[in-house]
């Protein structure tokens, strides 16, 4: 089946905000990008030469990578999925090469998380928190459902329910740290009360912009009577057809959330690997 766009354009003026916009989300991301390379030689280098026994640092920075990667190449070809918008018209702007991106390195940082709760967990013997790591990567798993579901058949309200789910998730992340409080003293505590603000934040932008924007579009599409995609006439869809635009209009919802999370969603990711080194060396509370 040949390609199909509804519109063309060869480049992205610097007359246009959206040039701007994407010029920060690039420069951002090649910031995260050589961050990760040298926390990889720094965290590596202290693994072969015996100053760090921290077990299983390897592993966070591969899923690290993933999500840095990922973000990175999703921020260079932006695109919002169940529009079929992007901003370049090339082959990697097709929709479902940059859900299946989405999908390994969001599930990548889910199991970051999960990793981080069960070593606190462990240390200060806190059910709680063992208990919240294990909830997150299937709520996450229920999420890249609906999100597929979302991206195939163009119904916004599985967008709704995936950020919904999303917020579940870092909800038990936040309940994770909050009862590691008591158990630190001193940085790690700041750093766990910085961590349980973030998350406040994030689930506030959650349930206040991101799920009502999705929802308004669903009531609006419902409205007007727009129709469905099946799943399968929607994967090829995904698969074939892209919309280069540069209307500012078209990407007015998507430029807080996506600036947001590739930047400060990264930031997490890469602070995470560094808190996780520091295994043998937070001071427990007496």
């Amino acid at each position: 089946m040949s390609l199909q766009w509804q519109a063309r354009s060869t480049s992205l003026a610097w007359s246009n905000p959206l040039a701007w916009w994407w010029g920060l989300l690039t420069l951002v991301s090649g910031t995260n990008i050589a961050v990760w390379c040298f926390l990889y030689h720094r965290l590596s280098e202290r693994q072969t030469s015996g100053l760090d026994s921290t077990s299983g640092i390897e592993l966070m920075l591969l899923l690290c990578a993933a999500y840095v990667f990922g973000c990175a190449f999703r921020s260079f070809l932006p695109r919002a999925d169940v529009q079929r918008i992007c901003l370049f018209d090339t082959r990697l702007s097709s929709v479902v090469v940059g859900r299946l991106v989405a999908t390994v390195a969001e599930i990548c940082f889910a199991t970051q998380w999960v990793v981080v709760l069960r070593q606190l967990g462990t240390m200060t013997g806190a059910d709680t928190t063992l208990n919240a790591a294990w909830v997150i990567v299937p709520l996450i798993l229920i999420a890249e459902c609906f999100s597929w579901y979302a991206v195939l058949t163009t119904d916004y309200l599985g967008s709704a329910i995936e950020n919904s789910l999303w917020a579940v998730a870092f909800f038990a992340v936040g309940i994770g740290l909050f009862r590691l409080l008591p158990e630190f003293d001193g940085p790690v505590r700041v750093v766990l009360a910085i961590a349980i603000i973030g998350i406040a934040l994030y689930l506030t932008f959650l349930m206040t912009v991101d799920v009502p924007m999705y929802l308004r579009r669903w009531r609006a599409k419902l409205a007007n009577g727009g129709k469905l995609l099946r799943p399968l006439e929607g994967f090829r869809d995904v698969s074939t057809r892209w919309v280069v635009t540069h209307d500012l209009a078209e990407w007015k919802d998507e430029i807080a959330w996506m600036l947001l999370y590739f930047s400060a969603a990264v930031w997490a990711s890469l602070a995470l690997c560094i808190f996780y080194s520091f295994d043998n060396h937070l001071p427990l509370s007496h």
